[in-house]
């Protein structure tokens, strides 16, 4: 079969390396599928690295990642490839298994055949000719992308490589492809402590971002065996049940957990995140948020009879899933991606996850004071608090959301009327300004700035001039 690949610089690659150079892998696959390929890795036969780097020399940017297990990185006009050799690998121990824990040696001379038998599932596992378009598929990859199935190119060898666990998960949530049944009782054997939490988390980020549903990945980690091992805190939302009334969402087999709740929560988020063109950045706060913010039910749970029945209730849920999510971000390490404070924003939306509703149950009688403190809280990501609460509303029913609800437009409309935003509730009085007034840096210039802040939040004072005049006054008091 024959299948047009069509990228910048592919007539370069054909002119340099003629019949030895082949784009492989995922890019192929995509192709099929008729979707925007991420990167584009190419496969050159016949030729030493020292060769391949000679020739591109001059062309772009050369990195040599590897000579041992021939990997190149060549960057031109703004566009890297990854350019490897046909390899082959084995595990560096049978005792101690991790993503990296592998001798990878590189021959040029290997058969192409024999480089695809290598990698983790058969639609990946496919090459493309690009001097002649021919599809090389010996492991029928094709069928697999036909019908939308992950299946295992080696069974023997999957366990060798933690991170095609994860991976399995991850393509059958961004691809919306099926997983074979066969791989479970293999993956739930492999032991994931050998990955790196980098690594874990960049496959759960690729999850949460790439998935036009990501609760199929998250459901798939579950099945796979990954959660348990990996995310033992969101493992436990799968045995915390819900009050069926409040909480009527069933996973398929109708039991009433906060997983089940919490899948579908997830899935509203980022359709929100979709729908108001958020920056990956806030979209993964808010669907991190969303994952996480009900972590604290299962050490909340208990029974109380109210309005006329006994219900499940998960009092200071709230405050306790900020704890369970900071420690779960201690251990997978997770504290600013691409510059943004992505632990700081996810904790305090998680933190502050009931307040939204609480100021739509008494907006007969809620002042700006508690807008202002909503805000402080959370950083100043209003818009994020509001669609954390809409998709938390969202997840007690599967129908996908289309919108902000009466609760959040009335939330954004009430923010706007107050002008209350991430710059209005920036302290209007500084230390700069107490040295003016004769105090000295130190703690109590710090107690009384948190003061002057609580006073400008509480509404107190909204300018510049108006908070220096309760500073003289605060001072005055002391004294």
């Amino acid at each position: 079969m024959k299948i047009q690949a069509d990228f910048p610089e592919k007539a370069y690659f054909v002119d340099t390396f003629g019949f030895n150079v082949y784009a492989i892998g995922g890019y192929v696959r995509d192709l099929f599928l008729k979707r925007e390929p991420d990167e584009i890795d190419l496969l050159i036969t016949g030729q030493t690295v020292d060769s391949i780097v000679s020739r591109l020399e001059g062309k772009g940017k050369v990195d040599l990642v590897g000579k041992s297990f021939g990997v190149i990185k060549f960057t031109v006009r703004g566009r890297t490839y990854d350019i490897a050799l046909p390899r082959k690998d084995r595990p560096r121990s049978a005792d101690v298994r991790g993503h990296k824990d592998f001798i990878i040696d590189a021959d040029p001379d290997l058969p192409l055949e024999k480089d695809l038998e290598r990698r983790d599932f058969r639609c990946n596992s496919l090459a493309l000719r690009l001097s002649d378009s021919t599809v090389i598929d010996p492991l029928k990859g094709q069928d697999d992308i036909r019908d939308k199935t992950i299946r295992l190119t080696n069974p023997d060898a999957f366990p060798d490589d933690p991170l095609r666990v994860l991976r399995a998960a991850r393509f059958a949530s961004v691809l919306d492809f099926s997983v074979d049944p066969s791989i479970y009782p293999i993956a739930k054997e492999v032991d994931l402590k050998g990955l790196s939490v980098e690594r874990v988390s960049e496959e759960l980020f690729r999850i949460l971002l790439r998935s036009e549903q990501p609760s199929r990945g998250l459901d798939e980690l579950f099945k796979l065996g990954a959660l348990r091992q990996l995310f033992p805190e969101l493992y436990e939302l799968a045995l915390s049940i819900q009050d069926s009334v409040f909480h009527p969402e069933t996973d398929d087999f109708g039991h009433n957990t906060v997983w089940a709740h919490t899948l579908i929560t997830v899935d509203q988020a980022g359709r929100l995140a979709r729908n108001f063109k958020l920056t990956r950045e806030a979209a993964l706060a808010l669907l991190l948020a969303a994952l996480y913010h009900d972590t604290g039910k299962p050490e909340t749970a208990g029974w109380e009879f109210k309005r006329g029945r006994m219900a499940i209730t998960n009092n200071g849920h709230d405050l306790a899933s900020e704890r369970v999510a900071s420690a779960a971000f201690d251990r997978m390490k997770i504290f600013s991606w691409n510059g943004y404070p992505i632990r700081k924003v996810v904790l305090s939306l998680v933190r502050t996850h009931h307040r939204a509703s609480e100021l739509w149950a008494g907006r007969d009688r809620i002042t700006k004071k508690a807008f202002n403190r909503l805000a402080a809280d959370v950083n100043g990501e209003i818009d994020l608090a509001i669609y954390l609460d809409a998709a938390d509303r969202a997840g007690r029913d599967t129908a996908p959301i289309e919108g902000l609800d009466e609760e959040a437009r009335w939330l954004q409309h009430k923010f706007s009327e107050w002008n209350v935003s991430k710059n209005t509730i920036k302290p209007l009085v500084l230390g700069r300004d107490l040295i003016q007034m004769n105090v000295t840096p130190g703690p109590y210039m710090g107690k009384v700035l948190d003061r002057l802040f609580q006073m400008q939040l509480d509404n107190e004072f909204d300018t510049r001039e108006n908070g220096l005049k309760a500073a003289e006054r605060l001072l005055r008091e002391d004294k």
